[in-house]
């Protein structure tokens, strides 16, 4: 399959034809919103720095939950629903200076804390596959504004499967490398030892070229890391026969009366046939259960600790939409008590109360022990594997029904939830589209070790065209 950005490449010649583009895309992002609210801002002004990029004239969509200067950028959150930064996030930076056309900013669950596309201040986001169905989050409005059509590709960011589980629910690309692989200034943090920049793209042609684009150092990110000097896009075509897969046995073998989880399982042993099929060596694994079961539970503590930490700052006070009161302390209650959602205000009460003295040796220490352990284990298994496939989720998008996704939930946790585990190691990690069920596309989920971002990207492009996914169009 030709990459969506080669495709729009060879269209434009000079600076007419890009602009002519921006035009219909601008269009295109309206008729989107209509449709999928899948826009917070879109960026009527047009802005464009030539280069001799190959994203030089490709319009874009950006989460909005990064900085960019002179331009709204609210997290989707009504406490922050008219803040404009005074600076550009280094993404931002990097993707201008490349040429690239930004069109809009994208609608997330508010302050990227959710999987469900509901919660951002502007209103929920539709699945373009199907309208009464969840997109996911929270990079909701990146994935929508990229399978509707719209843009060949978007950038949002992964904490905990927050750019590959929307690409599954929507039938595209979600690609997060290692993490500091790009750096992360600019970007509202969420929880910082968790947090990764990602793409969202129709093919992994196109998240290859982004990530070139915009991986490297960067000296205001202290967790950044150094080029390593390879261009990815050259090595997404070397043969994979050889490689070595492995899957979860406790993750796959789950018992459900789901008919939609069914049919993802069996289409998932189905692949893994076919790629077996092609020299690629697949084996099952052992995994301990109860290390499994505590992931979701310390990703939450984890995550809502270092969010109550990173957010301390909106208060009204410094900026942000005040709520006045008699003095200080009560403008920071009433902005925090009226200006967050539900979800936000559990997170951040979750997150104080792990966080208290008392707590910390037995939520938030014991929490980053397990991640310690199923870290380790999973470095053990890269020793000896390429890398972990598994579907990217359990079934397929959830249907809008008022049930609140956010909340645990007992069925097939573990196949719902193990993306998670790319985020406590930083591990380089990609959904692509697979098939259907129910009519509805499923992703699969490839994984590697740290740093080997250049494999995971090769051996998802060599199964994207195994798969040869026709997942029809959804156009605007």
């Amino acid at each position: 399959m030709v990459s969506n950005i080669i495709e729009l490449k060879e269209k434009l010649n000079n600076e007419e034809d890009i602009k002519l583009l921006f035009n219909e895309t601008i269009k295109k992002a309206k008729k989107c919103n209509e449709k999928y609210n899948a826009f917070v801002t879109i960026t009527d002004s047009y802005e464009h720095i030539e280069s001799d990029s190959i994203l030089n004239g490709i319009p874009y969509s950006l989460k909005d939950n990064f900085s960019t200067e002179g331009i709204l950028t609210t997290g989707s959150s009504n406490l922050l629903k008219s803040y404009v930064p005074a600076f550009d996030s280094t993404v931002y930076e990097k993707l201008k200076n490349a040429g690239a056309v930004l069109i809009g900013k994208t609608v997330l669950d508010e302050l990227a804390m959710g999987g469900t596309g509901t919660t951002g201040h502007t209103g929920i986001v539709k699945n373009p596959c199907n309208e009464s169905r969840m997109i996911g989050g929270s990079s909701s409005g990146s994935a929508a504004s990229v399978a509707a059509g719209v843009v060949p590709f978007s950038i949002g960011s992964d904490t905990g499967d927050s750019v590959r589980k929307p690409a599954s629910y929507s039938g595209i690309v979600g690609f997060k490398p290692t993490y500091g692989r790009i750096s992360r200034y600019g970007l509202f943090n969420f929880a910082s030892s968790l947090d990764h920049v990602g793409i969202l793209s129709k093919t992994v042609t196109d998240a290859a070229i982004v990530t070139d684009i915009l991986k490297g150092y960067d000296p205001k990110d202290m967790t950044s890391l150094k080029d390593d000097g390879i261009k990815y896009v050259n090595e997404i075509n070397n043969d994979i026969e050889g490689k070595k897969l492995f899957y979860i046995k406790e993750i796959i073998d789950v018992e459900t009366e789901d008919e939609d989880v069914k049919e993802n399982i069996k289409l998932f042993y189905e692949l893994i046939n076919k790629i077996k099929n092609i020299g690629v060596t697949v084996e099952e694994v052992s995994f301990d259960k109860s290390l499994l079961n505590a992931i979701l539970g310390s990703y939450y503590s984890i995550s809502c600790a270092e969010s109550t930490s990173n957010n301390s700052n909106l208060t009204g006070l410094p900026f942000g939409e005040r709520i006045e009161g008699k003095d200080y302390k009560e403008i920071m209650i009433n902005t925090r008590t009226k200006g967050f959602s539900e979800l936000i205000k559990r997170r951040f009460v979750l997150g104080s109360y792990i966080l208290k003295r008392e707590n910390q040796e037995k939520l938030y220490l014991n929490a980053l022990r397990v991640r310690r352990l199923i870290v380790e284990k999973m470095n053990e298994l890269f020793n000896k594997y390429d890398g972990l496939i598994l579907p990217s989720t359990g079934g397929i998008a959830p249907l809008f029904n008022g049930n609140d996704s956010d909340k645990l939930s007992n069925e097939y946790l573990l196949l719902e939830n193990h993306m998670i585990i790319g985020n406590f190691g930083g591990y380089p990690s990609i959904s692509i589209p697979y098939g259907k069920v129910n009519n509805m596309p499923v992703g699969v989920n490839i994984t590697c070790g740290v740093m080997k971002d250049a494999l995971t990207l090769n051996i998802a492009k060599k199964l994207e065209e195994l798969i040869e996914y026709d997942g029809g169009e959804y156009h605007v």
